[in-house]
């Protein structure tokens, strides 16, 4: 089995979370975003993922984009730990937290939208920045308002969810660009908890080969 990776990237951060949690061992492949205009754009990895992005996962005659897909993929061959609630109500639950941040929150601060509002649309770094804490705040007040009913120790509960797994990343980006986390406790508490997990830690970015000093 091999991920395609980059340090920084929050979708394959959330994938080498999942792998760890599962205990499931990996070859690392790296692309970087950046670097020589950007690696996921060259040829090979074009023809392995046209949508230029990361992760992707080969394992034998496999090869998969999207994350969650991926993360549910590693869910099906190794179905322990579990990553959703046996409970089908609050599964769906923690499903939904999940594509919440992967689909409404985690996009609007992609790479390559950030490139296209400095780039193409001429927007400064002020401008830039305020964008993403305007759609980061929009999408954690409501994550915060979810979490009201469901946290634990973790998002759902005091066991590890697809949630959780989603969340640590997006709380990272958050925290790197200097988002005032003041009106989200319970998510800032929650993101301290699952940092002392070594799953968690080891997949940070920082802790990765291709980390960028």
């Amino acid at each position: 089995m091999k991920l395609f990776s980059y340090w920084r990237s929050s979708a394959a951060y959330r994938v080498r979370i999942a792998l760890n949690l599962k205990q499931i061992p990996v070859d690392m492949a790296f692309v970087h975003l950046i670097k020589d205009g950007g690696q996921q754009r060259q040829a090979e990895y074009r023809q392995l993922n046209p949508a230029q992005l990361v992760p992707s996962l080969q394992d034998d005659e496999l090869t998969l984009n999207q994350s969650l897909a991926i993360i549910d993929y590693l869910e099906a061959k190794q179905p322990t730990p579990a990553l959703l609630p046996d409970d089908l109500a609050l599964a769906m639950q923690v499903r939904a937290f999940a594509l919440d941040i992967a689909c409404d929150i985690h996009p609007l601060n992609n790479l390559r939208v950030l490139q296209y509002l400095t780039g193409t649309l001429g927007v400064n770094e002020t401008q830039k920045v305020a964008w993403i804490h305007h759609w980061l705040a929009t999408g954690f007040a409501a994550l915060e308002q979810r979490l009201a009913s469901y946290a634990g120790v973790y998002c759902f509960g005091d066991d590890i969810t697809l949630a959780d797994v989603c969340l640590a990343p997006q709380v990272y980006n958050a925290l790197r660009f200097q988002l005032d986390m003041t009106p989200y406790p319970t998510i800032l508490r929650v993101y301290e908890q699952l940092m002392q997990v070594p799953a968690f830690v080891q997949a940070a970015p920082e802790q990765q080969a291709d980390a960028q000093s």
